[in-house]
C-alpha cells in the first residue's frame, strides 16, 4: 500500500509525506516514493494519517448482556471510529472477577480479528466492595483492575487494593463516586472520592488512573497531585468536554459550562492524559428505564476534533497524544508514533468533512447517544491494523483508491 501526499500527525510530528506499507509495517516515509509493484495507491491530498486510537474505557457487554452489544458489534464500532485497541470494563454478567472470563473475552476478540482487546478484572470480587483475594494469583494477562460503575466504599479496601496493585504492577482504574453522597449531591460524590484516592495513593504509589473526570474541583485536585506524583493519570470523555447543562443520563452526569471550560484548560495544560469514550451501549428499553451511559466509539474523534482542535484549544499532535500515545503509556503499549519500521496501525481522517450524527448508521448494536442530530467536523475514512484494512468508507475508496 502506498499513500501519496498525506499529512502525517502523531504526538510529536506533523508533516507531509508519502507512506509505504509492506505487510504489517510502515517501511518508508518520504516525499515522492515511486514504485511499480505496489498493490494499492491512495491519494491522501487534504487528508491526515494518524496512529489508530486506543480506548481506555469501553463496555462490550459480553458475557451476559449481548442484547446491548457484543464483541463483534463493539469491534465494528471501534474500527469505524478509528480504534484498534480497546480496554473493556468488568461489569459483565457474570462480573469479570476471574481469568476464565478474561480468556473467554480475549479469545473471542482474537477470533474476530478486528481489534486488540484488554479485559479489565474487577477490583473487588463480584463488585462486593470487600473481597480482594481473587487478585492474589493473577497472571500477566491482567493489566488493569476496576470496579467501574461503582466507587470503592471502604477506604481500607481501597488502601489494600492499591497495595496489591503496586506489588503486581497493575493500573487501578477508578470510578470516583461516593454512592452514599451521590444520592444527595453527584458533584460532591465525585470530588470526595477523587481526593480520598489521591491521598491514599500518595502514600502507596500504585498506578492510579481516574476515569471520566467531570468536575472542575476534581481536575484541580488531580492537577495538584500530578505535580509531585507521576503515578496519577486521568482521562475525560468526549461528552464531558462537548456538552453542558444537558440532562442526558450518564454517570458521572454531564456538568456545567464552567466544568467544561476547566477540563479543556486541563487538556491544554497537559494535565489530562487521555480521552476515553466510556462506550456504554444500552437497548431502547433500558434507556427508557433510566440506565446511565451512551455509546461513544463512533463519534469520539469528530466530537474531540470539533471541540478541541477547530477552536484552536489544542493542535492535532496533542489530540493524537490524547487518543493514542497517552493511553498507550498508561497501558504499557508501544503505540502512538508513526515512523519507519513501526507497526502499520493507523487511521486516515478528513478533518474538514462535516457530518450529522445519525445513530441509525452506527455499527454498534446500540443507538443511545446524546449527539443525535448534531453536526461535527472530522470523519474517519479508513482504519488499518497490522497492515490490514479493518474499516473503509466506501466513497473514500471509490474516490481515492487506485488498484493495480
Amino acid at each position: 500500500m502506498l499513500i501519496k501526499n498525506i499529512r502525517l500527525v502523531d504526538e510529536g510530528k506533523d508533516f507531509f509525506t508519502d507512506v509505504l506499507i509492506i505487510n504489517d509495517k510502515i517501511v518508508q516515509l518520504k516525499e515522492s516514493i515511486e514504485l511499480e509493484d505496489e498493490e494499492v495507491i491512495i491519494n491522501g491530498e487534504n487528508l491526515v494519517l494518524m496512529p489508530s486510537f486506543i480506548d481506555l474505557h469501553a463496555h462490550f457487554r459480553d458475557p451476559g448482556y449481548t442484547y446491548k452489544e457484543d464483541i463483534l458489534t463493539g469491534s465494528r464500532a471501534a474500527v469505524r471510529g478509528g480504534f484498534t485497541y480497546v480496554n473493556l470494563i468488568a461489569n459483565t454478567n457474570p462480573i469479570c472477577s476471574n481469568e476464565k472470563i478474561v480468556s473467554y473475552v480475549l479469545e473471542k476478540a482474537r477470533n474476530i480479528g478486528l481489534i486488540d482487546v484488554n479485559q479489565t478484572l474487577s477490583i473487588t470480587e463480584n463488585f462486593d466492595g470487600v473481597t480482594l483475594s481473587h487478585l492474589d494469583n493473577i497472571s500477566n494477562a491482567i493489566k488493569v483492575i476496576s470496579d467501574d460503575g461503582k466507587g470503592i466504599k471502604s477506604t481500607r479496601v481501597m488502601y489494600e487494593a492499591l497495595i496489591k496493585a503496586k506489588e503486581k504492577g497493575l493500573v487501578v482504574l477508578v470510578h470516583a463516586e461516593d454512592e452514599e453522597i451521590s444520592k444527595i449531591d453527584y458533584r460532591l460524590a465525585e470530588n470526595l472520592e477523587t481526593v480520598r484516592d489521591i491521598y491514599l495513593n500518595k502514600k502507596i504509589g500504585a498506578k492510579l488512573h481516574l476515569t471520566h473526570v467531570s468536575t472542575k474541583e476534581a481536575i484541580e485536585d488531580i492537577e495538584r497531585a500530578k505535580k509531585d506524583n507521576d503515578n496519577v493519570t486521568c482521562d475525560v470523555t468526549p461528552h464531558h468536554i462537548a456538552l453542558w447543562d444537558n440532562d442526558y443520563r450518564v454517570n458521572p452526569p454531564i456538568r456545567e459550562k464552567e466544568d467544561v471550560d476547566r477540563l479543556i484548560k486541563a487538556i491544554r495544560d497537559g494535565v489530562i492524559d487521555a480521552i476515553a469514550t466510556d462506550h456504554a451501549p444500552h437497548s431502547v428499553e433500558d434507556k427508557q428505564k433510566n440506565a446511565p451511559g451512551m455509546v461513544g466509539l463512533e463519534t469520539a474523534f469528530k466530537v474531540a476534533y470539533t471541540t478541541l482542535v477547530k477552536p484552536n484549544h489544542i493542535d492535532l499532535k496533542r489530540l493524537s497524544s490524547l487518543l493514542t500515545y497517552g493511553p498507550a503509556r498508561i497501558l504499557g503499549l508501544e503505540y502512538g508514533r508513526l515512523e519507519n519500521g513501526s507497526k502499520a496501525n493507523f487511521v486516515i481522517v478528513d478533518p474538514e468533512k462535516e457530518s450529522t450524527v445519525d445513530s441509525n448508521k452506527f455499527h454498534s448494536k446500540s443507538k443511545n447517544t446524546a449527539f443525535e442530530g448534531m453536526k461535527f467536523s472530522g470523519e474517519v475514512l479508513m482504519t488499518v491494523k497490522d497492515g490490514d484494512i479493518k474499516y473503509i468508507d466506501e466513497d473514500f475508496k471509490k474516490e481515492r483508491f487506485c488498484d493495480n
